[in-house]
Order: C-alpha cells, then structure tokens, then sequence
C-alpha cells in the first residue's frame, strides 16, 4: 500500500497473498455514509415508554472502538432506576400485555420487525460504529436475522397453545434480560421478541460499551405504538445488571455473556423461584477430516473463528484437522487469511473490524503471549494496524496442545488454534476436552460421519459443512459451562411460558 493512499486514509488495509504468484491487489474505499444516523449527546433510560434521566444524574460514555471517539454519554441506571423500570414492565403486564389477546401482541411484533427492515440502514451504521464490526456484518446479518427473529415470533404469539407446552399456558410476568456487547441488536431481538410473544413484559440490560442499538430499538418500540412499559431499557454498567437480576420483582432472568458472570447470577437466584436461563461462552472444535473439500472447510474456518473479530460465543477457536489433510488445510488457510481487509468498520469492503474496548483487546494480547510463551507458533498475515483504535490482526496458531491455555481458555478474538488427530475417536476426544458445551462444526463427505460425531460431541448445536449459521425456528444454546436453555425456534418460546 502507497504511503498516503486512500486506504491508508481510511484506516483500510488489505492483508496480500500470493494465491497465484502474482502481485495483490488493492480494494477503491467504500465508506458507508455516518449521515444516515443522528447521534445525540445524551441518552436517558428508557422506562414506561418515555426516555428519561437516572435518578443519580450520572453518565457514562460509549466510544468508538475504531477510532476511540466518544460517541454520546448514556445514562447509568441505579437500583432506583431498575426499580422505576420493574414497576413500569409490571404495571404495563397487568393491565394490558398480559390480557392482550396473542393475535393484538403479534401486530405489535410485525410492527417492530417492519421498522427494523426500515431502518435496517440506520441501525448497521449504529452498530458499526458502537462495536466496531464491519458494516456488511452489520447490514447483511445483525439487522436482517434481529428482524426475522420478531417475524418469526409474532407468527407464535397467537398460537402459543399449538407449541407443545399444554392447552392453556401462561407468560411467566417480567423478563430481566442482560446482553453482551457482541451482538447488541441481535441479541436485543433474541431476547424481546419470544418474551412479548408469550405475553412477558420486558426489562433490557444492554452491554456497557454497547447501549446505543438498544435504545435506538427503544424509539421503534415508541414508533410502534407498544404500551407503555412493555420494553424498558435500563442502560449501565455491572451494577445495573446484577440490580435488575436481584429485583424481588423479576420472575425470568435470561442472560448472555460470560460463564464467570453467569455462575454470578446462577447464584444469586438460587432459591428464588425465578426462571433462568444461560448462553454463556464456549470453546468450540472445528472438525475437518481429511476427505473435506479443502476450499469449503476453509472459508466455514475463516467464517468460524473471524466472523465479527472472533467476537462470538460459539466461535470455531480450536480448528481439530485430520493428519494427512493438515498441511494443506493450513497452508490455504494462510493463503486465504492474506486475502482478508482489516480497518474501518465503515468501508464494505472490510473483512476484520475493531476489537470492542481496550479491555478486550488486552485479554487477547495476554492469551496469544501466553501461546507463544507455551511453544505454540504463533502466524498472523502482514497487516498495517491503524493508529488509533483497538485492532489485532487475525492469528493462527500451530503446534497446539490440548494443555495450552490457548486451547483451553476463551479468547474471544480472531485468534486460532490448530491441533490435529488422526482417527474419529481422537477427534470427538479431543473436541469434548473442555468444560464449554455450546457448539461444534464437522467438514467430511460422509454423512454417516457427520452423524456419529454429532451424537457423542457434547456441544448443544453441532453444524455439518457450515458454520455459524442461524434461523429464528432453530433452537440455540449449550450446557455444562455454556449455560443452559434455548433462544430460538418452540424451544425458545417455552423458556417464558409456565406450563
């Protein structure tokens, strides 16, 4: 890249490979215009319909990971702030959501999914610069599956007695839902849309360093004309999490996040009567024998583990490849990483975005010293970082073992690790050599293989020749230290029904 080129300019760097012997290539910048959204300097919680200050006064900021700008200052809810939004969500449950019949809650839900389809633009530039993910990450996946997530729901709300849970069943009351900031807007609408179709009210907890997706929701859920108090967002940091699942007036807890704090939670609602769920971390096996074809399992590696920088709970971060296959799967990989674009999360042409707070970025540094520290190779494609902002380029490691904490602990980040095995057995072996059990993915021709691995891996979704692929009717979650319960499909829906 030319010194004072516009992709320098931009903060676009393109990662060269050699796929052909010939020399790369440079992408033209193609920034997505910030005009689309109007940032405010302040936000206000969002409780019984109307956005309003913390009782405290106090605010904290969300910055740009890209570029570590202050975005606006966001209200920091106190317990009497979680308190206000209990009450709100349990008035409005009583008095209207809860008798509404399920046909009038699913017109409310189309509603919200149709602003989103509208607004879809608005909310992946809003996305991109709050978390740092590419925008064609944002555009072709967070707000498309957060809509089909309300479509999908709002088709139960009037059915709800077809699903299997019994003839009559009932909401449970108030949903308390804290989310992490991988997703902000995606796992918003995992969240919201199977609690307002089964008749719950609703208090959203989003991620610190990502609140502004949520309120933006909060103003569609105004433009939709739901009641007031249906959807309360209280924004904050970890005290108003903790607030909001200690609240007498809770009676589900759904959250997403780490495993650490959801031991937290486990115990602080033991013996309480509440209803819980848990989508915790993970520490998937990526599976490739040696008769995948190599190009397919290559880009389903790439999609596993460097999709949204590797922020993702059910990332493919062990690659587990058949011996004979294992130079060549890592020799293209190599070859394809060269390929990726890493910097502004605005350009469509970028592939890796910003990791999404210093804090985060640390947590990756630590973890990849500590592979090399421990004999693994440690390989990343030449890559430019920019100068400003939280970035670490896409990392591969070989030489791994099962011991290495690299291979043990989650990374959260665009790091892999590669290990091999030689017969199926190693591999399931080696695969459920974690305490996560959230997901897994299998490359082979043989669908008998796909089918043995599935039932003996102990992960709750296993993919076959894919990866990271999502649908609103298909139930998602884990166990053992992955948490337990589903978001997703019937199974979804029954985790906020009392039947």
């Amino acid at each position: 890249m030319e010194p004072g080129s516009d992709a320098e300019r931009t903060g676009t760097v393109l990662m060269r490979g050699e796929l052909t012997g010939q020399a790369g290539w440079d992408y033209a910048p193609a920034p997505e215009s910030r005009d689309v959204v109007t940032l405010a300097g302040e936000y206000g919680l969002f409780i019984g319909g109307e956005f309003v200050p913390a009782a405290s006064g106090r605010l904290l900021p969300t910055v740009n990971p890209a570029t570590e700008e202050t975005l606006a200052q966001v209200a920091e809810a106190g317990e009497a702030d979680v308190d206000r939004a209990v009450a709100a969500a349990r008035d409005a449950y009583e008095r209207v959501w809860g008798p509404m019949p399920g046909a009038e809650r699913a017109k409310y839900l189309y509603r919200i999914a149709r602003l989103l389809q509208e607004r879809s633009r608005e909310f992946a530039v809003l996305e991109s610069l709050d978390n740092g993910k590419p925008i064609k990450e944002s555009r072709d996946v967070d707000v498309p599956l957060a809509a089909a997530h309300f479509f999908y729901h709002a088709g139960w709300a009037d059915k709800l007695e077809h699903a299997g849970f019994g003839p009559s069943p009932r909401p449970l009351g108030v949903a308390g839902q804290v989310i992490p900031w991988n997703f902000p807007l995606l796992m918003a609408a995992w969240k919201l849309a199977p609690a307002l179709a089964a008749g719950n009210t609703c208090v959203l907890k989003p991620a610190e360093t990502t609140p502004l997706t949520a309120l933006l929701l909060a103003e569609v859920c105004q433009q939709a004309g739901l009641p007031p108090g249906v959807v309360n967002v209280t924004t904050g940091a970890g005290s108003a999490g903790a607030a909001l699942v200690a609240h007498p007036g809770v009676d589900k807890v759904a959250f997403t996040g780490s495993t650490e704090v959801g031991k937290q939670i486990q115990r602080a609602v033991a013996g309480t009567g509440k209803r819980l769920t848990l989508e915790l971390g993970g520490k998937a096996a990526n599976i490739v024998f040696d008769d995948a074809p190599v190009e397919a399992a290559v880009e389903g590696i790439v999609n596993g583990i460097f999709f949204n920088q590797g922020h993702v709970c059910c990332a493919g971060s062990r690659l587990l490849v058949q011996e004979p296959a294992a130079d060549a799967v890592v020799g293209r990989l190599r070859d394809r990483l060269a390929t990726l674009r890493l910097g502004d999360p605005l350009d469509k042409n970028t592939d890796i975005g910003a990791i999404n707070s210093r804090e985060q970025l640390g947590k990756i540094r630590e973890l990849s010293d500590a592979g090399e520290a421990e004999g693994a190779e440690r390989w990343s494609p030449p890559c430019e970082l920019p100068g400003r902002g939280f970035w670490f380029p896409p990392t591969v490691f070989t030489g791994v073992s099962p011991s290495h904490r690299i291979a043990r602990e989650e990374i959260f980040g665009p790091v892999l690790s590669v290990l091999t095995f030689r017969t199926p057995g190693e591999a399931v072996a080696k695969a459920n050599n974690t305490p996560y059990g959230l997901s897994a993915g299998v490359w082979t021709e043989k669908g008998s293989r796909i089918l043995w691995l599935a039932q003996r891996l102990r992960a709750g979704v296993v993919w076959a020749n894919t990866y990271n692929r999502f649908d609103p009717a298909s139930p998602f979650g884990g166990y053992r230290e992955s948490g337990f319960g589903r978001e997703g499909g019937r199974h979804g829906l029954g985790a906020y029904l009392d039947v």
